[in-house]
């Protein structure tokens, strides 16, 4: 039976991925800060699709968090045969009036983690010559959009490289870089998002279905839909003040 394990299980997209994985007969493993959603989340699923739950509640800022979710994903004799990379969070604070710790935290849950994460399960992924790794990045990553959108723009160049490192050995490693979803994120940010329209916004079920698709196909990069296809695309042509615009602000 196939595993996966997902961080930032309990919520938004990585919920989703639980849910849409879960339907297809996959065993679980979830991980999240807090230990009561995380139960609630697992008997919902276990209850609905008949698979193996397990729960890892651990806090990603902290080392003994990570430490612990490294632990599980070396476990050779339970494997982890796709990885989820979704654990992450926003700063609204300007990057020059941010306080360095909150920078350095940011730059950690979005790098630090998943490069150690995915570092951990590769050998043995290669080993067994199978496995899936997502990196769940942004359309940020295609913007100047500060310290957020360029942490998310390194796990687009991580997947460019890696899919086309690992893939002939049977482990691919894909990005996954989706526009406006309607999660709590933006709310938990505390950010308005009023100013957003509304085709640009994403059904987080439509999403997660999107990205599966291409994870299947072993793709590097997938930017669900294609309005953000082509925002991605223009991103990269227009001058890098046009492409800035449209930042979010915070709530007052």
């Amino acid at each position: 039976m196939t595993t996966a394990l997902i961080t930032g299980a309990t919520a938004g997209i990585g919920a989703e991925f639980a849910r849409q994985l879960a339907a297809r007969g996959i065993d679980l493993v979830l991980v999240a800060r807090t230990a009561a959603r995380l139960e609630e989340v697992a008997a919902e699923l276990r209850s609905r699709h008949g698979v193996g739950v397990e729960t890892i509640a651990a806090d990603l800022f902290e080392e003994s968090g990570v430490a612990a979710v490294e632990r599980r994903v070396r476990d050779d004799a339970h494997p982890i045969d796709l990885l989820v990379n979704n654990a992450g969070h926003g700063l609204v604070t300007d990057f020059a009036a941010s306080p360095l710790d909150d920078e350095v935290r940011h730059l950690d849950l979005h790098v630090g983690v998943p490069l150690r994460l995915t570092h951990a399960v590769m050998q043995g992924m290669l080993a067994r010559g199978r496995g899936r790794i997502v990196l769940i990045s942004s359309v940020a990553a295609f913007t100047p959009r500060g310290s957020y959108g360029a942490a998310k723009a390194w796990g687009v160049s991580f997947a460019r490289w890696a899919n086309l490192r690992y893939r002939g050995r049977g482990v691919s490693v894909t990005a996954v870089a989706p526009g406006f979803t309607r999660t709590e994120f933006h709310e938990r940010m505390g950010v308005a998002t009023t100013g957003v329209p509304g085709p640009l916004w994403l059904d987080v079920r439509d999403l997660v279905r999107l990205a599966l698709r291409d994870i299947d196909r072993g793709r590097s990069v997938s930017i669900p839909t294609l309005r953000y296809k082509v925002i991605a695309g223009l991103a990269r042509v227009l001058p890098a003040r046009v492409a800035a615009a449209g930042s979010l602000a915070p709530n007052d």
